[in-house]
């Protein structure tokens, strides 16, 4: 409880995993967002600082979580010059929580080592309401001795901790994590899909699917909202584009083909395409149900 916290990304999910740690006695001492007024909400709700720089988090804090959204925005939270949470870093650790290449996981951890800091990905295979009720499954990597220290807060963020090892590595597995997940949920959409175009009951077709070997996580949690158009977002189609990219690119480096990975990223790449890519994941159904916006008829 003696580590102060700092947050450098505070949307829905740095957000919660914020107001979670509050909540746990933690004193999370320091907000920063690339849109200013989400902070300053967030800091007012929750007693902390609205950091009007990167270097201001750093220098409230202990232990800084950054959640951001791709590999540009985390190297530029630990840019070699300007703002920067490396600025006055000596000492302190960073969890690094975006879903992004195994390689940028390993040149932040170059980067913070050189300025006498420790980096740690706790990689988050869930979603916003596991965030706000601790209950993440996060694969951790890099520093040893810094998921040690840290242990203590991420057991307050998770139900379910993994450290997998050396920086990189539990990028890796989240990798292959939304790799699958993703080709799970488009292929759901596409059986649901064609369940619609024969005239199926779809209720009765997903009770069907949960009984046989047509089951899945996804299922449970995408299925009823395809049949229904119900696509909130909690994991957007421009993320799963993102992280099947990242998937197949490790594929490429591997000298492995992936079709159905490569399939599924075009799928979820032409839903942005379309002014979609803002939907939840389950907003692919909108590509493969009959009469719906971006569905496309047999050749």
């Amino acid at each position: 409880m003696n580590e102060r916290i700092g947050f450098a990304g505070v949307g829905r999910m740095g957000g919660n995993m914020a107001r979670r740690l509050k909540d746990c006695g933690h004193a999370v001492t320091a907000v920063y967002d690339a849109h200013p007024p989400t902070a300053a909400a967030l800091a007012a709700e929750i007693g902390a600082k609205a950091a009007a720089r990167l270097a201001d988090v750093t220098a409230a804090a202990d232990v800084v979580f950054t959640v951001v959204t791709d590999d540009a925005a985390q190297k530029a939270v630990f840019a070699s010059r300007g703002d920067s949470l490396l600025r006055g870093a000596r000492g302190r650790v960073f969890v690094n929580c975006a879903t992004i290449s195994p390689a940028t996981h390993v040149e932040v951890q170059r980067r913070a080592r050189r300025a006498g800091a420790a980096a740690l990905e706790a990689c988050m295979a869930s979603s916003i309401p596991q965030a706000r009720n601790g209950t993440l499954y996060l694969m951790c990597g890099g520093d040893e001795a810094a998921f040690a220290r840290v242990r203590p807060i991420l057991e307050r963020l998770s139900g379910a901790l993994r450290y997998v090892g050396p920086a990189g590595r539990a990028a890796q597995v989240k990798a292959l994590v939304n790799m699958v997940m993703n080709i799970n949920t488009a292929g759901l959409a596409e059986g649901l899909g064609l369940g619609a175009a024969l005239g199926l009951d779809l209720g009765m077709l997903r009770e069907v699917f949960a009984q046989t070997g047509a089951n899945s996580e996804v299922l449970r949690t995408d299925g009823e909202d395809m049949q229904n158009r119900a696509h909130e977002c909690f994991f957007s189609a421009e993320h799963a584009a993102k992280d099947s990219g990242i998937a197949v690119a490790l594929a490429k480096s591997a000298g492995l083909t992936l079709p159905l990975a490569t399939a599924t990223k075009r799928q979820f790449e032409r839903m942005k395409a379309l002014g979609l890519g803002g939907l939840d994941k389950s907003g692919v159904a909108e590509l493969t149900f009959p009469g719906r916006r971006g569905a496309e008829p047999a050749n």
